[in-house]
Order: C-alpha cells, then sequence, then structure tokens
C-alpha cells in the first residue's frame, strides 16, 4: 500500500505444491506430470485443477475488493491488483484497511498472499514471490533483489541462457547490459523491469461493473443443512456490497435462490427474499439478515448452488455531517435493529404503533407491523393531557369503598378531570371522565368513571383502563 502517487495491495490464491514443504522433501514441484508426482509420492492425493471455478473465485474476491477502492485489476496467475491510494485515510490507516481487505479474502475460503508496494508491476511481482511490504524506493530496491528471476513472465522464455549467465534473481538482469538485453529478449523483459521500478508508465484495464448485479457460485458438495449455505451466501454478499459500493447505491431487496439437486422431477429453487426498511450497503448486516431468513428455512431437497440477485437498488445516501453522534443511535441504526428483530421473531411479532385519530383509548391505540405501510393518523388530543404507557385491552372495573375506586388499595385522584364523548358515528357511544389515580403505595393509574344522565337511577362506575410506567 501506497506512500507514493500510486499504491497497489494485492491478493493471490495459495498455490499448495509450492507452499508445500513435505512435497518438496519427496522431490514434487510445480509443473511435475501426474505419473511423476505418483513416482515420488505414491500416497499424493490429487486433484484437477477447475479453471472455470477459480476465475469464479478470483472474480468474487475482485468484486468484493470494489468495497475498498474503485481502482481493482484481475491481473495473470490469479492475481487481484487494487490501488488504494485514496482509500487510506477513509479506512482507518495503512495497517487496519490491509487487516479489513485480509478478513474479506478469508471470507472466500482461500489462502492469499498480500503484498504492498508503490508500483503495481512491483507489487506482482512481490506477491508472486511469497509476499512482503516495499513502502519506499530502497525498500523496493531490496525486494526486487531478493525475487527469484523465474517469477518474471518475461523472462521465463530465456531461463536457459540466465542460468548460463549464472542470473538467478531479478537484481541479477538489472546489472546486464541494458543494450544487451535489448538485442537479445526484446524490450518487454526492459519495460517490465522499469515498470517495477517506477520508471515507466503503466496501463490497466480496470475491472468494470455490470448495470445490474446478478451473481451464482456452485458448491463443491451438495449441502443437506441450510445453515451450511451460509458461507456461499456470504461470499455472494460481499461481491454485491463491493458492487454497491463502487456504484455508490444501496440495496433495498435482494433475492438467494437456493437451487437444489435434480431427481426424477425438477425441483423449483427455494427464493429466500430479504426485503429492508431502509436501503443499505453494510455487508454485516446483510449477512446477519441473511442468517436470520436462512434459519427458519427448510430445505425440500440438498442444494447444489446459490444465486444472489439485487432486486431493488437505490442511490446510497451521503454519510452523515454531523459533528456529534446522535443519542441512542442514527435513524440508520434503528432500521438496522429493526429489521434483524423482523428477521428473527418474524414481521408478525414486530409491531408499532399507528394511532387512529379517534378520541376513544381503545381505537387509537392502534398497532401493525413494522413493515406495513400504515401511516398514522393526525390527533388533535392536547399534548399536556397524561397518557399511560400500558393500555389494557379491556378495561377493569373497580369496586368503590369509601366513595374511593379500590384496586388493592384507596385510589386518589391526582389530576383534573379529561372529558371523552364520541363515538356517535359508529354507534359505540362513550361518555367518560379520566383521571390519573395514585395508590397507597405510589402506583399510579388511569381510571375513568363513567358519566350518568339525570334520569339513570344508577350510581357512575369506575374503570382501570391504564397504567403508567
Amino acid at each position: 500500500m501506497p506512500v507514493s502517487d500510486n499504491g497497489f495491495v494485492v491478493m493471490e490464491k495459495g498455490r499448495v505444491l509450492d507452499a508445500d514443504a513435505a512435497a518438496r522433501a519427496q522431490g514434487v514441484v510445480d509443473g511435475m506430470r501426474r505419473g511423476g508426482v505418483l513416482t515420488l509420492a505414491p500416497n499424493a492425493d490429487l486433484r484437477e485443477r477447475e479453471l472455470t471455478r477459480e476465475e469464479q473465485t478470483v472474480r468474487g474476491v475482485a468484486f468484493a475488493l470494489l468495497q475498498f477502492t474503485p481502482n481493482v485489476v484481475i491481473a495473470d496467475e490469479n492475481v487481484v491488483l487494487a490501488d488504494v491510494t485514496a482509500s487510506l485515510r477513509l479506512f482507518g490507516g495503512l495497517r487496519a484497511l490491509r487487516r479489513r481487505v485480509r478478513r474479506t479474502v478469508a471470507d472466500f475460503g482461500v489462502t492469499s498472499t498480500a503484498s504492498i508496494a508503490p508500483t503495481a508491476e512491483a507489487t506482482w511481482l512481490i506477491a508472486r514471490a511469497g509476499g512482503g511490504v516495499a513502502l519506499t524506493p530502497r525498500s523496493l530496491s531490496r525486494a526486487l533483489r531478493r525475487i527469484p528471476l523465474g517469477v518474471l513472465p518475461a523472462a521465463r522464455r530465456f531461463a536457459e541462457w540466465f542460468d548460463g549467465l549464472g542470473c538467478t534473481t531479478i537484481d541479477d538482469v538489472t546489472r546486464l547490459p541494458r543494450a544487451g538485453l535489448k538485442k537479445r529478449c526484446g524490450t518487454a523483459l526492459l519495460d517490465a523491469l522499469d515498470r517495477a521500478k517506477g520508471e515507466a508508465p503503466e496501463v490497466h484495464e480496470w475491472l468494470t461493473m455490470p448495470p445490474a448485479f446478478d451473481a451464482r457460485v456452485e458448491l463443491p458438495e451438495r449441502i443437506e443443512h441450510v445453515e451450511a449455505t451460509l458461507f456461499a451466501a456470504r461470499r455472494l454478499t460481499l461481491q454485491m456490497t463491493g458492487w454497491l459500493a463502487a456504484r455508490q447505491l444501496a440495496v433495498a431487496r435482494f433475492v438467494v435462490s437456493l437451487e437444489h439437486e435434480r431427481g426424477r422431477e425438477a425441483i423449483p429453487p427455494t427464493d429466500v427474499e430479504v426485503a429492508l426498511g431502509e436501503p443499505t450497503g453494510h455487508d454485516e448486516h446483510l449477512v446477519r439478515l441473511l442468517k436470520e431468513r436462512l434459519s427458519r428455512i427448510e430445505l425440500a431437497a440438498p442444494v447444489i448452488a446459490l444465486r444472489l440477485e439485487a432486486k431493488d437498488v437505490r442511490e446510497a445516501e451521503a454519510p452523515s455531517d454531523s459533528l456529534f453522534p446522535e443519542p441512542g443511535g442514527s435513524p440508520q441504526d434503528h432500521a438496522r435493529l429493526m429489521e434483524l428483530l423482523t428477521a428473527r421473531l418474524g414481521s408478525a411479532n414486530v409491531m408499532r404503533a399507528a394511532p387512529v385519530a379517534d378520541f376513544r383509548p381503545e381505537v387509537a391505540a392502534q398497532w401493525v407491523p413494522v413493515s406495513s405501510d400504515t401511516k398514522p393518523s393526525r390527533t388533535d388530543l392536547p399534548r399536556d393531557l397524561p397518557r399511560p404507557a400500558w393500555l389494557l385491552d379491556v378495561p377493569i372495573q373497580l369496586i368503590v369503598r369509601g366513595h374511593r375506586p379500590f384496586y388493592g388499595t384507596s385510589l386518589r385522584m391526582v389530576s383534573p378531570g379529561e372529558r371523552i364523548e364520541c363515538g356517535w358515528q359508529d354507534g359505540h357511544i362513550v361518555t367518560r371522565d379520566y383521571f390519573v389515580a395514585e395508590a397507597e403505595n405510589s402506583l399510579y393509574y388511569w381510571a375513568f368513571r363513567e358519566r350518568v344522565g339525570s334520569r339513570d337511577e344508577r350510581e357512575p362506575r369506575w374503570f382501570l383502563h391504564g397504567l403508567f410506567g
């Protein structure tokens, strides 16, 4: 990563044979044929490369790195280059950004080698040689000296000639006369060395983003438990968040399709739809929601592949420019909490208040699911009137002792009466006087007294309708 005008971080898929000391001890090296390997190591576990899957993995890593910078390149030999020059301050510096990049790549289930250098060519070479950091021209020169000559692609075709000259590292080649090198090896070798040292310009074909996100990954084995699909789903989610970050978008709804193993009859995919109340591009929040949704799915058949499609994307909101954080969290934090609770408990079990414009408390106190589009009606109740935090579904009739309502203890009225007379429009007329009542143990209740007409011979009745916290 950078200290100069151009900085790069590289991630390379791990190579088993080159890193396996036990294989080298038996004489097995990269590039050997199958028969030769079995001759030296009869118990070796040989597996054929799946180039298509490797390309999908590398491309997935490249898309995931878009969340750190829009300048990403898929280079040769399973190498991904990312220019993070302008991203250091945003992600908290070089070390913090490097840790986040490592965690992102590790989520794809692949080993990686990281290198940091001022130029892309040098970064590529250092990564292929085992990784390292070269932040200054002096450290870059030292790093290039230790790189074996065979790592440089332009020098591989002349390996025997260089071996005859006793050149084993890139530093050995740089000390040879340039005119002779150009005549014998052409300009490609010299151009590569100049680009590595920053003495020649570099041209890159940056990763282009599709207009819509639709990615699919095949599983190495069939999966019979839905929890095991979360690993592949996380890979797809990381790719989507990288795509969102590069295009400055946020997702409001996406669908994960679980493709099943085919038997005698075709089984349609199981679609898991995740709808968000507040569009977001945070991968951790999206993965948590997806985990909760997957835990409630029962598989109809084993899963062989996953597909993720972003159905509803919108322009991302600019970050808050407030100097101080909002107490209790931002509206986005509240929306993410509601989404997580809905995914875990179900939409029917997470409610929000949607009061109706009616003076009768039992009618006005309406609750709807948080995902509902119902909007609260405007009420003209005076703001200084007390309202309890807990309203009973059905008022409880109270007994009267000594001309006072009784609920465990005698209740004393401590507020002026609030008269409510309405309900004529639907035939459910109420005529009540509400009071805040205090019990002898200092608990407060919301009680009302029925009003009776002059011709009604019965005594007015008292009811308990709410409790104050």
